[in-house]
């Protein structure tokens, strides 16, 4: 076969490893008031993406705006975006997400012969835009031990500066432990392509991250969180870099974030900035 989908090999790929974790959970334990499930936690850019579900019949907006280095290899390099992702819950124990960009025009621009600001060729606007589903591949929703699968595409719409559009299918294996009622464990290993074609793999980009977050009041209102997160390809090797960050949540649905992140090579990138929004509607 010339041809193969990326979903196919990821659902064979982390269908054992899902199965084999979620039979650690307790199905009898009931954590739904730990404010560790309680509480909003989002999936915005700059963050791990949580194994949070949302109940059928919830919605959750988050909104960032995001600073990269010029050498970042999460992203867009050297560029500011504003992020938009919207999640919706459904039945089943499925989530349905969609995420759209818009990558800003950059306000200082070279310098050409003439003394006058140089016409910008880079891509901007719209960027294509992003849809997925999470699948709880544990057997209890919102338990101490959680593990989900997420499936997710990039279009081919946006703005026509973006060149060379294609599908880029990706898959990712969240996983997340508790640690008491407040903290909480979270990683990601993830895989994403261009194209359908199984040579595609060969370009592909493998992302792994582990996160720490709780809170730093006993009111559970201001919080952290502490990111490692890597990304490999054949051609570029591993760039490993760290993100922190503050939250404030003054209500259980709503929460304000700020985060700052650093490549830890120099292929890594430089220091990158973001501050975010996220708000849930429903019960």
């Amino acid at each position: 076969m010339h041809k193969t989908t990326l979903l196919t090999v990821g659902a064979l790929l982390l269908a054992g490893p899902a199965r084999t974790l979620a039979q650690t959970i307790d199905p009898n334990l009931n954590n739904e008031d730990s404010p560790f499930v309680r509480l909003i936690r989002p999936d915005r850019p700059g963050q791990t993406i949580t194994t949070n579900m949302l109940y059928p019949g919830q919605f959750q907006l988050e909104t960032s705006l995001s600073r990269y280095d010029r050498g970042s290899s999460t992203g867009y390099a050297g560029r500011t975006a504003w992020g938009n992702t919207l999640r919706v819950g459904f039945f089943n124990h499925i989530e349905l997400r969609a995420t759209q960009n818009y990558l800003l025009t950059p306000a200082t621009r070279p310098i050409n012969a003439e003394g006058a600001p140089a016409p910008f060729a880079g891509p901007s606007g719209f960027a294509p835009l992003n849809v997925g589903a999470k699948f709880l591949a544990s057997t209890v929703q919102n338990a101490r031990s959680q593990v989900v699968v997420l499936f997710d595409m990039n279009l081919r719409n946006g703005d026509a500066s973006f060149s060379n559009k294609q599908f880029e299918p990706g898959a990712r294996l969240l996983v997340s432990q508790q640690l008491g009622k407040r903290f909480g464990l979270e990683g990601n290993l993830g895989f994403r392509q261009q194209g359908f074609k199984a040579e595609g793999t060969k370009q592909g980009q493998y992302l792994t991250t582990l996160a720490l977050n709780g809170p730093l009041t006993p009111n559970n209102h201001v919080g952290f969180f502490a990111e490692t997160y890597a990304t490999w390809q054949r051609q570029q090797g591993w760039r490993p870099g760290l993100t922190s960050g503050l939250y404030y949540r003054p209500i259980p649905g709503l929460r304000f974030d700020v985060t700052a992140a650093h490549g830890l090579t120099p292929a890594a990138g430089g220091f990158n900035i973001g501050a975010g929004l996220s708000a849930r509607l429903g019960k």
